[in-house]
């Protein structure tokens, strides 16, 4: 009964957890075609997932580790600058190659650096058991990718989703950043502060896709 009770707690936590790694994988993904896509997201996910593992085991000592937290968000801030630059650009204009590893990149990255939260709890939630550990990171994959592929479907219906997409991961990123450890110590931000550079940041974000779609279609 207690190891059915650890693993419903485990398959609460994926479902609660797994929004902001879906978007970043819906986002990495959404201009590569359909087939590689699909691929995109299972293996971007898989290889996330199997690192994420190795990580749970250390989770304690991840945390300790100086910036991590900040690099992560500036990581993903970049990915939202970079999704903003893609989105405004002709699908041709880069290499389907070159755009499928990028998107890989972007996933197994922004996934480990993002997932501390999702880490610690599964961690807490399997007591150590590795079993459980197994099955709670190994079923965050189809949770994760079921997800990105209904968030991909939504965009291409409504293109300015990707906007709002970028707005998010501009409150996540510099979320990350203001509640690093280290950032923590040195300049102690409450939560007004916060909230003020997460709002800045996601708007600026918006403001600059907005921006470089009417000057690109203007060049056009």
């Amino acid at each position: 009964m207690h190891f059915l009770l650890s693993a419903f707690s485990i398959v609460l936590i994926d479902l609660l957890l797994a929004g902001d790694n879906a978007l970043v994988i819906a986002l990495a993904v959404r201009s590569l075609e359909p087939r590689e896509r699909r691929i995109g997201m299972a293996g971007g996910a898989l290889v996330a997932v199997a690192l994420r593992v190795a990580l749970t085991f250390v989770a304690a000592e991840a945390l300790t580790i100086r910036y991590l937290q900040v690099a992560g968000g500036l990581f993903v801030l970049w990915i939202a600058v970079k999704v903003l630059i893609d989105a405004s650009e002709p699908a041709e204009s880069s290499p389907a190659p070159k755009r499928f590893w990028q998107a890989i990149w972007y996933i197994v990255v922004a996934d480990i650096t993002m997932s501390t939260d999702n880490i610690l709890a599964i961690a807490g939630a399997s007591h150590g058991h590795f079993l459980l550990i197994l099955f709670g990171l190994g079923l965050s994959i189809p949770f994760i990718v079921a997800s990105s592929n209904l968030l991909c479907r939504l965009m291409e219906r409504w293109p300015g989703l990707v906007l709002v997409g970028s707005a998010i991961l501009g409150k996540v990123g510099g979320e990350m950043v203001l509640t690093d450890p280290v950032v923590e110590h040195a300049w102690s931000p409450g939560e007004p502060l916060r909230w003020t550079v997460e709002a800045v940041l996601a708007l600026a974000l918006m403001a600059y896709g907005f921006w470089r779609t009417r000057r690109v279609r203007a060049a056009a």
